[in-house]
């Protein structure tokens, strides 16, 4: 594995009240994401992501999480939200993640579910495709939604990662775990929703803070590291 870049991209999605909104931009989060999966407990209407992403544009790159929209959908959407990226969040195909990135001009992150070290081997599909891939816990088989559901996997697995671009780590990600993740992992980013959360769909602010200052002090520990 490659060392760590030395400015890790930090993530908070599931953004939904400029208060928390906020909290992540003074934090120092990169990129800010908002969710648009109707069964989703972070799910915001098109009219309120609007105005948060105009809170945000500017200071972060705004994400919008989609699953399974189709092309006319989403231009409708990017044309409301004006996000910097789509996240692609179902069962979309390379070919599908090129036709979405052709039709709206926008950069593409492909979540992958990852279970065990079998389910990496979709990664090589969409190197390349997509921008940046993240690689996000499997949901419950009886989820109604995708994403970690607050679960991490095997991040040692990542080990055998045969990759040419860097890629995006969820999934079970918290204040108190991050570092551990970012020194067995060395992502380009981390993408947290649900472990700066006191509820669901409800975040905390103090919890963001945290999660950042960690984030930033394991990169950089990592960074260290690797010039050791």
């Amino acid at each position: 594995m490659s060392a760590a870049p030395p400015s890790l991209v930090i993530k908070i999605c599931g953004l939904s009240t400029p208060e928390t909104l906020e909290s992540a931009l003074a934090a120092g989060a990169e990129m800010i994401g908002l969710v648009f999966h109707p069964k989703s407990p972070r799910f915001v209407q098109p009219e309120e992501a609007a105005v948060l992403a105009a809170m945000a544009r500017g200071r972060a790159e705004i994400v919008a999480l989609v699953v399974d929209r189709d092309i006319a959908e989403l231009t409708d959407l990017v044309e409301a939200v004006r996000p910097d990226w789509l996240q692609l969040h179902g069962r979309e195909t390379p070919e599908t993640v090129r036709a979405i990135k052709a039709a709206t001009g926008l950069h593409a992150i492909k979540a992958l579910g990852v279970a065990d070290r079998h389910d990496l081997a979709a990664f090589a599909a969409y190197d390349g495709i997509a921008d940046r891939i993240l690689l996000d816990a499997k949901p419950p088989k009886d989820a109604a939604y995708p994403g970690g559901h607050g679960r991490a996997f095997d991040w040692s697995i990542l080990a055998a990662l045969d990759r040419a671009s860097p890629f995006m780590l969820s999934g079970g990600l918290d204040p108190a775990n991050v570092a551990q993740a970012i020194a067995m992992a060395r992502p380009w980013g981390v993408d947290v929703s649900s472990g700066v959360e006191r509820a669901p769909g409800v975040k905390d602010v103090d919890r963001i803070t945290d999660f950042v200052v960690a984030a930033r002090a394991a990169a950089a520990a990592a960074t260290e590291a690797g010039r050791s």
